[in-house]
Parts: structure tokens; C-alpha cells; sequence
């Protein structure tokens, strides 16, 4: 599937406050953060799982 730029004038639903990065080391950082039950790292865990729905919608 080609990429395909977004319209600008429509606004990004990806956060801000989320580093680029590629979805495998997303997913990488997901896991260890579950894995580890930090409590502390909710906040985190949040942003990339939110970060991971915007390339499946």
C-alpha cells in the first residue's frame, strides 16, 4: 500500500508527546513496560498503545 501524505487541514489525532519511532519498537517498549507491572508507567503505556491504534484505524 503506498504511503499518502496527510491533508493538513484536517488535524493529526496522533499525541503530540509521542517520540517517532517504528511500530516494532513500539510495540518492543509496549511489552516491556507490561511486562515490568510499573504502576509509574501507566502514563506511557497509554501513549504508545494510543500511538499504535493510529496506523490500524
Amino acid at each position: 500500500m503506498p504511503m499518502t501524505q496527510a491533508d493538513p487541514a484536517i488535524p493529526s489525532i496522533v499525541p503530540a508527546n509521542v517520540p517517532p519511532m517504528s511500530d516494532d519498537e513500539c510495540l518492543a517498549r509496549l511489552a516491556r513496560a507490561v511486562k515490568d507491572h510499573d504502576a509509574s508507567r501507566l502514563d506511557e503505556v497509554a501513549r504508545l498503545i494510543g500511538r499504535l491504534a493510529v496506523p490500524i484505524e
